[in-house]
């Protein structure tokens, strides 16, 4: 699927994964909630759109990041920041996905809400998330990001989050036990990653006719960082404070909003909520 953007670039899928590094001028759309990885203790996933000369050619995954262990040269970046970085591409199906070198990321600047940000993004949403769960039921290589608008937000939903699973906990022991042994990480954070207290998701419905609605996880990054926040409330005052923020503040109807989607490498037909894109609605 190609799209046009507003200055005339083409937006649109790559038909296949380069073999060599590049590097790339992204603006960061999205960073995921850290996840537990043996070999890094604890993964990021930070997503964007490629820019070209006039606006948005495709769409990007960086990962794996640890923001806990960054190089020393990383800049500090965030969300609607442009910034370029060197890149190797991923050792997976999904051709959306690149290894960032993280020492050689720099900020170019910071797009403030909302307009700017609508020039980059109105222009490449998409409405249908059926049709692109089921292309990449089909085929792994599918698109694997998008940002969908939806036609009715239905509903927003908490439960207890189970703790990590047996595989998780053992990477995460396992990583730990490699830094206390190393007499070179003496420095290093070595804090278990500690899972969520709280599982969100969003229902929703697209605007494919057949469309029997879609229940997603949040794996927000700024989902699990305001549960940190609320570490000492009640259950009922936590959750409270979590619906009213992302509920009631982020799809108010007097917002305009759509969903940052990614799949899994493993399971590529299920796709989570990576974040919310939520300027006013035209007046």
């Amino acid at each position: 699927m190609v799209m046009e953007t507003l200055f005339g670039d083409a937006f649109e899928h790559p038909a296949s994964k380069p073999s060599g590094p590049a590097r790339h001028r992204v603006l960061i759309t999205v960073k995921a909630a850290p996840n537990p990885s043996q070999t890094h203790g604890e993964t990021v996933c930070v997503a964007g759109v490629l820019l070209g000369p006039y606006g948005a050619t495709g769409w990007i995954r960086l990962y794996p990041i640890n923001f806990r262990h960054l190089p020393a040269a990383t800049e500090a970046f965030k969300k609607y920041d442009i910034v370029t970085v060197d890149c190797q591409p991923a050792g997976e199906a999904r051709l959306e996905s690149w290894k960032p070198n993280m020492s050689t990321l720099r900020v170019e600047t910071h797009l403030p809400p909302w307009r700017r940000r609508q020039e980059l993004l109105e222009p490449i949403i998409d409405d249908s998330m059926c049709r692109i769960r089921n292309a990449a039921s089909a085929d792994a290589r599918a698109r694997s990001l998008a940002l969908v608008r939806p036609t009715e937000i239905l509903g927003f939903r908490l439960e207890p989050h189970p703790g990590w699973s047996k595989g998780e906990q053992s990477k995460i022991d396992a990583y730990v036990n490699q830094l206390e042994l190393d007499v070179f990480e003496e420095a290093q954070d070595k804090t278990p990653l500690e899972p969520p207290r709280y599982r969100g998701f969003y229902k929703r419905r697209c605007a494919d006719p057949q469309c029997t609605t879609h229940e997603q996880s949040i794996i927000d990054w700024e989902f699990v960082a305001l549960q940190r926040h609320l570490w000492n409330r009640s259950d009922a005052d936590a959750t409270a404070a979590i619906r009213k923020r992302f509920y009631d503040e982020i799809c108010a109807s007097g917002n305009d909003v759509a969903f940052y989607v990614g799949n899994q490498a493993k399971r590529p037909q299920t796709f989570s909520i990576l974040g919310v894109y939520y300027p006013k609605k035209a007046t």
